[in-house]
Parts: C-alpha cells; sequence; structure tokens
C-alpha cells in the first residue's frame, strides 16, 4: 500500500501530537513520580505527594499502579480544598494512597474486575460498562508504563467516602 504525502503529513502530525510520556519505551525507564513530572499536567498531584512524602515511596521498586488525577481534576475541587489538604499531611497521605494500588495492573487485567484494593487499604469501585471508571472518575488515558509500575490517567480526584468534607 502507497501512502501520498497528505497521508504520510497528517500521520506525522497525529504522532507529534501524543506527548512523549505515553507508553513509549524511551520514558519507561523512568519511574512513577519522573514520568508525571515529565507529563507537565501532574503538577498538583506531585505536589501534593511531596507535602505528604511520599515521592520516595512511588520512586521505589513498586510495582504501583497509580490513577493519577490531572490538574485539571484537582481544579474541580471546591475552592480552598487543595490547599487544605496540603495543610493536613495524615488526610493528604490517606487520599494519595487510596489512588495507588499494589502491583502493575493493566488496562486489559481490570476487564472483569469489580474492585480493588487501594495502599490507603479501601476498596476502589470499577466499572467498565462504558469506557473504565474508578470510583466515578473516568480512566481518560490507560496503561502509561513506568520502570516501577503504570499509571492510569483519571479526571477525577478520588475522595474515600469518609474522608470528604470531614463525614
Amino acid at each position: 500500500m502507497r501512502l501520498s504525502k497528505t497521508t504520510l503529513a497528517v500521520a506525522l502530525l497525529s504522532l507529534a501530537a501524543v506527548p512523549a510520556w505515553s507508553g513509549s519505551s524511551e520514558k519507561a525507564s523512568m519511574d512513577i513520580v519522573d514520568t508525571a513530572v515529565a507529563a507537565g499536567s501532574f503538577e498538583t498531584l506531585v505536589t501534593a505527594l511531596k507535602a505528604a512524602d511520599l515521592v520516595d515511596t512511588l520512586k521505589g521498586d513498586g510495582p504501583f499502579t497509580v490513577f493519577a488525577p490531572t490538574d485539571e481534576a484537582f481544579a474541580k475541587l471546591p475552592a480552598g480544598t487543595v490547599e487544605a489538604l496540603l495543610a493536613d499531611k495524615a488526610k493528604l497521605t490517606a487520599i494519595l494512597t487510596y489512588h495507588v494500588v499494589s502491583g502493575k495492573v493493566m488496562a486489559k487485567d481490570v476487564m472483569g474486575l469489580t474492585e480493588a484494593k487501594s495502599v490507603e487499604g479501601r476498596v476502589l469501585s470499577i466499572d467498565t460498562s462504558n469506557g473504565v471508571m474508578i470510583d466515578g472518575a473516568t480512566v481518560v488515558k490507560a496503561d502509561i508504563e513506568t520502570s516501577n509500575g503504570v499509571i492510569h490517567v483519571i479526571d477525577t480526584v478520588l475522595i474515600p467516602k469518609d474522608s470528604a468534607s470531614g463525614h
């Protein structure tokens, strides 16, 4: 099959639009934290990891599966929530570890599951009936492989039910 110059140009432009961190083998040599930093869309998450002293843990051997909320996901929280969490290390740590599952769980492994136990200790609900939802958050990008696990990008910050608003 012969590609026209236009088809080839469109294909190359499409590839150029894919961020380098989206699972390329070059980036798989980086750990979860370095991959998140390189992506540029997880600044709030990285700031929170630092505040909770979880950077060294997520740079460790793992493997870990991280459901990583984007900066836009954090921005959807009520005003003052991020600041309040950054000031409450125990609550922040609980919320962040609620986003982590032990082991490397790829998207294909999630199909057929209805729940997974978080590192925090509570169970995350999984719904694969229409895409993949984790505790109501949509997985918008899956299977970003790192040297010590995998990142799945989500559109909402996961808050354990009894951690929300102090209830």
